[in-house]
């Protein structure tokens, strides 16, 4: 069972590109990624040269006459002869890239040969990515891939483009959704939180039509991520990065969810766990939201890089994390409004990062006004408030209706609700989330 994914139209639109260049396809382990590259490639290329650097250690001897094409196209038949050069009709995968980034330093040569498309694709964890581009600057392109969003989630449902646009009609028109659609796709919504995105955890939830089972995979893939810690974390204390893996959820737990040292150890200091962060971030593992300085655009260059909140890309493993009695209430009930709304908010986190909108967030030393994100909307800074209850929005208020706040005239509130606008705030329902990017940038 293949599921369609939002890089398979990239990936047509790269090869229609008579100036692309070789692509290596980033993102978090078990993805999805190999199984998209190929399903393209068996679609689109007579032959497909599939090298898996983890599985077959034999290909890393590939370099030893030289980076030009020639040479490793040699070596790769001389290897196995098998494999088919067809010039303008063969797709090169250098799979599992974080085991020999050395391989990047000949897509320079395959830029400027032009016979076959190369792509590269690895797990963030473990690819030593400033090496692997100071070995091909200017003759790569760069794709970021991540776990399902809702949207792929839907398609995988059977929900196709009229549905999406339909709901995306309703927040662009103010329309509310009927209560049918309100029932479907909220409990479609619940679903997707639990399983989050990875493809595996989907295709087991859409054969058996029940949660029986995922939880184990999830958990499975929870380990492996620590176990890629333990074998690519280079120069690090490696137990401390699973300290700080670890210590998400508690993290969001908090009614501050900003994050805190002392949460992953007593009297631990920034300096000991900064490295730490930084390459789980860089490993796709966890999703930074900064604090800005101040609620005012430009966003970026205006943030303490010092004060910030940690979520999980992907939901579904967050849930998964958790103990065992909130892993009961979570599926047998849907109450995603345990651990202080945490759950409702790293899916927007999820969302947000998913579209490309960055994460950031504001907070007052004092506390008297917090906001947990903002996008950039044309000319406009955007506050989005999560809210697990029907709560007033004080916060959201006061950045709208205060002339302190120039950049900001209008906010939206996600939560248990329908469309709406009033006071110059636009309230959606959660499972909308998907969609803020196409509403608010034009996109």
């Amino acid at each position: 069972m293949y599921l369609r994914r939002k890089i398979d139209e990239y990936l047509i639109k790269w090869k229609n590109d008579v100036r692309r260049k070789p692509l290596i396809i980033k993102g978090a382990r078990q993805i999805g990624k190999t199984e998209s590259i190929l399903h393209f490639g068996n679609s689109e290329y007579s032959s497909v040269i599939c090298i898996n650097f983890a599985l077959e250690m034999k290909y890393k001897t590939i370099l030893c006459d030289g980076y030009d094409v020639g040479s490793v196209i040699k070596n790769i038949s001389l290897i196995d002869p098998s494999k088919k050069f067809i010039p303008g009709d063969t797709l090169i995968l250098f799979d599992e890239l974080q085991e020999f980034p050395d391989i990047a330093t000949t897509l320079k040569s395959f830029k400027q040969d032009g016979r076959f498309d190369v792509i590269c694709s690895g797990s963030l964890l473990g690819i030593n990515y400033k090496k692997i581009h100071s070995n091909s600057v200017g003759y790569k392109t760069d794709y970021e891939m991540f776990s399902m969003d809702f949207e792929e989630f839907l398609w995988a449902k059977g929900y196709g483009e009229e549905h999406i646009a339909d709901l995306l009609g309703h927040l662009r028109n103010l329309i509310p959704f009927s209560e049918t659609e309100m029932n479907v796709f909220r409990n479609l919504f619940l679903d997707y939180c639990v399983l989050g995105g990875m493809p595996e955890v989907v295709k087991m939830y859409l054969e058996t039509g029940t949660f029986e089972d995922t939880l184990e995979v999830q958990r499975q893939i929870l380990f492996d991520y620590e176990e890629d810690i333990r074998k690519y974390a280079e120069g690090l204390d490696q137990a401390k990065i699973v300290a700080v893996f670890r210590s998400v959820p508690s993290q969001l737990a908090k009614e501050n969810k900003k994050f805190q040292y002392s949460q992953v150890k007593a009297g631990a200091r920034a300096r000991e766990y900064e490295g730490c962060i930084e390459w789980l971030k860089d490993a796709g593992g966890v999703a930074a939201c900064y604090c800005l300085n101040f609620p005012e655009l430009p966003l970026k260059g205006n943030c303490n890089n010092s004060k910030f909140k940690l979520y999980y890309p992907d939901t579904g493993l967050l849930i998964a994390s958790l103990d065992a009695e909130a892993q009961e209430d979570l599926r047998a009930n849907k109450n995603l409004g345990v651990y202080n709304g945490a759950l409702y908010e790293n899916f927007v986190a999820e969302a947000l990062l998913k579209q490309k909108l960055g994460l950031f967030y504001y907070s007052k030393e004092n506390s008297t006004l917090e906001e947990e994100f903002f996008i950039r909307a044309e000319n406009a800074l955007v506050p989005v408030e999560v809210k697990s209850n029907k709560g007033r929005s004080k916060s959201l208020i006061n950045l709208i209706e205060r002339e302190t706040y120039k950049d900001i005239s209008f906010g939206i509130k996600l939560g248990n609700y329908n469309v709406g606008h009033a006071n110059n705030i636009y309230t959606y329902p959660y499972f909308c989330s998907f969609l803020l990017g196409r509403v608010f940038r034009s996109e």
